[in-house]
C-alpha cells in the first residue's frame, strides 16, 4: 500500500478532503530526494471545522466508556503489529530513519496504544477525607473535552500517538496538527489506523498546513481547553504564551536532554556503547536524548574518548533502507547544514576535532569533538553547548569532580534524558538529582523511550470535580 498517495489530504469529521489553501506542502523522501506527496494545506476553514466535528463528536465519546474506547485502542495495536512492515517503510521513506529505528520506533508506539488502553478503564472517582462523619468528599475526574494537539518531526508516530492515544482513552476529542515534513507517519496514518480499528467520526480530526497559513488559529480556537505541544523548546516557549493568554492548558513535551554523565568507576565500553545510542540513534535527532554534551571524568577521559570514537567510527552510514545502515539523513538540508555550522562554530571557539565527520551525500557522518586545550570552560558560550543539537555531533568535556561535573551540565537545554554512568548505584542517584532536567537514567541511554514515563496522562488530559456530599441535617454557625 502507498500510504502516501492515499493520505496525502486532510481528514475532518471522519471524511478524507483537499484542503482549500492556494498552496501545498510538498513531502520529501530526505535520502532519496523524492516526491512522496503534496498535500494542499487546510486553512482557517478546515481549522473550524474540525475543531466542531470534535466537538460534536465529544458527547458520544464520553457516553461510549472506557472499555469500548480501550476496544478501539486494542484494535489499534492489533493492526500495527500486523502492517508493521509497510508502517516502517512509510517511517523510512518519511523520516530517513533507518529500518531498525523504524521497527523500535512501532514496538513503543504498541505499548503507548497498550498503555492508553489501561488508562481508559481506570478509576475515575476517589474519596477524600473529610472533617465530619456525616460528609463524604467525591473527587471526579474528567475529560477536557477536546485537545489541540501538534506533533514533531522526530519519531512522529511515537510522538504524535504518545498525545492522541492517552486523550482519546480519557474520553476527549482531538484536532492533531503533524509536522510539515512528516504529514503521513505523523498524523494521517495515525487517523487511518484509528479509523479502521473503529474510532467514530469527529474523534480524531487531522489538520496539515503551516503558520503561515493559519496563524494562530489552532491555538487561539475557542473549542480546545488544551493545546498539547511536542518539539522544541522555542516554538514550546511561543505556544504556551498563546495557550495562557487564552487561558487554555499547555502540555509541553520539549526536546532538549540533560548531560551524559561518565564517572571514573563505570563500564567505558558500555558508557561508550550509551552515547552512541543516545547521540546518533535517528541521526542525532531523538528529541529527548541528552543533549551533545558529554562529561567524562578526568582520570577516565582519554580511554573512554578512544572507545567512543572507535564505536562512532564503525557505525553504518547510507540508505536507510539497507538494513546494515544505523546513520540515515537528517530530516532536511537545512537541518543537516544547521549541524554541520554548529560543529564548525564550536570547532572556532577552540573545540577539538577527534571524529571529524562530514557528509556523505545527504548523510552526515558522526562527529565527536574534544574540549580545548585549555579546558572545557572555553566552550562556555558555545553555541553547540547553549542551543538544541538535532544532529550526529558529539562533544566530549572533562571535569575533575562531581561539583564540576554539575556545573558543567548546567546551561544545556535539558527537560529530560540525562545519563549517569557509574559502577555505584547510590553515587550515581545522588548525582543524577543534582543534574538539571527532569528524567535521568543510571548506567542508560538517557533516550525516554518508556510511553508510560511521557507527561501524558490523568493530569494532562482531564479536569477535577470535587463533589461534597452532606449525610442528613448540617449545623451552621449562624
Amino acid at each position: 500500500m502507498s500510504y502516501f498517495a492515499e493520505f496525502a489530504l486532510q481528514y475532518v469529521d471522519g471524511a478524507w478532503r483537499r484542503g482549500s489553501g492556494s498552496w501545498d506542502i510538498v513531502d520529501f523522501d530526505p535520502y532519496t530526494g523524492e516526491k512522496l506527496a503534496s498535500v494542499t494545506v487546510a486553512t482557517v476553514a478546515e481549522i473550524d471545522a474540525a475543531y466542531a466535528a470534535a466537538e460534536r463528536a465529544a458527547p458520544g465519546w464520553i457516553a461510549a466508556g472506557g472499555f469500548a474506547r480501550r476496544e478501539v485502542l486494542e484494535r489499534a495495536v492489533r493492526l500495527v503489529e500486523e502492517r508493521q512492515d509497510a508502517l516502517a517503510a512509510a517511517l523510512t521513506a518519511e523520516t530517513g530513519a533507518p529500518r531498525a529505528r523504524a521497527v523500535h520506533e512501532l514496538r513503543l508506539a504498541r505499548e503507548c496504544l497498550r498503555d492508553a488502553g489501561t488508562l481508559a478503564v481506570g478509576p475515575s472517582e476517589s474519596l477524600r477525607p473529610a472533617a465530619a462523619d456525616t460528609k463524604e468528599n467525591h473527587v471526579l475526574r474528567e475529560p477536557v473535552g477536546t485537545v489541540g494537539a501538534i506533533s514533531p518531526f522526530h519519531h512522529p508516530f511515537l510522538r504524535g500517538l504518545a498525545t492522541v492515544a492517552p486523550a482519546l482513552a480519557l474520553g476527549n476529542t482531538v484536532v492533531l496538527k503533524p509536522h510539515q515534513s512528516t504529514p503521513v507517519t505523523g498524523g494521517t496514518l495515525l487517523a487511518h489506523l484509528l479509523e479502521e480499528a473503529g474510532l467514530p467520526g469527529g474523534v480524531l480530526n487531522v489538520v496539515v498546513t503551516d503558520i503561515a497559513e493559519i496563524d494562530d488559529a489552532l491555538l487561539a480556537h475557542p473549542v480546545p481547553g488544551v493545546i498539547a505541544y511536542s518539539g522544541s523548546r522555542r516554538t514550546g516557549r511561543e505556544i504556551a504564551a498563546v495557550a495562557a493568554a487564552h487561558f487554555k492548558r499547555a502540555v509541553l513535551d520539549l526536546s532538549g536532554g540533560g548531560a551524559f554523565v561518565v564517572l571514573d568507576d563505570a563500564d567505558l565500553a558500555r558508557a561508550a556503547e550509551a552515547v552512541c545510542f543516545s547521540r546518533f540513534v535517528h541521526q542525532g535527532q531523538a528529541g529527548g536524548a541528552p543533549a551533545s554534551r558529554v562529561l567524562v571524568d578526568r582520570a577516565v577521559e582519554r580511554e573512554f574518548t578512544a572507545e567512543l570514537v572507535a564505536r562512532a567510527r564503525a557505525l553504518p552510514v547510507g540508505d536507510p533502507r539497507d538494513p546494515a545502515t544505523r546513520i540515515g539523513p537528517l530530516i532536511t538540508p537545512a537541518q543537516a547544514t544547521a549541524t554541520a555550522t554548529l560543529a564548525e562554530q564550536a570547532a572556532a571557539d577552540g573545540a577539538v576535532p577527534l571524529l571529524p565527520g562530514g557528509a556523505e551525500g545527504p548523510v552526515l557522518r558522526p562527529t565527536v569533538l574534544g574540549a580545548p586545550a585549555d579546558g572545557p570552560e572555553r566552550l562556555a558560550g558555545s553555541a553547540l553547548l547553549t542551543h538544541e543539537v538535532h544532529g550526529p555531533l558529539a562533544v566530549v568535556l572533562p571535569f575533575k569532580d562531581e561539583d564540576a561535573a554539575v556545573r558543567l551540565a548546567d546551561g544545556a537545554p535539558a527537560e529530560r534524558g540525562a545519563a549517569v554512568h557509574t559502577g555505584n548505584e547510590r553515587r550515581g542517584i545522588a548525582l543524577a538529582r543534582r543534574l538539571p532536567g527532569g528524567t535521568a537514567q543510571l548506567n542508560g541511554s538517557g533516550v525516554p523511550d518508556e510511553p508510560v514515563a511521557r507527561p501524558r496522562g490523568l493530569d494532562a488530559f482531564t479536569t477535577v470535580r470535587w463533589v461534597s456530599v452532606q449525610f442528613g441535617r448540617s449545623v451552621f454557625p449562624f
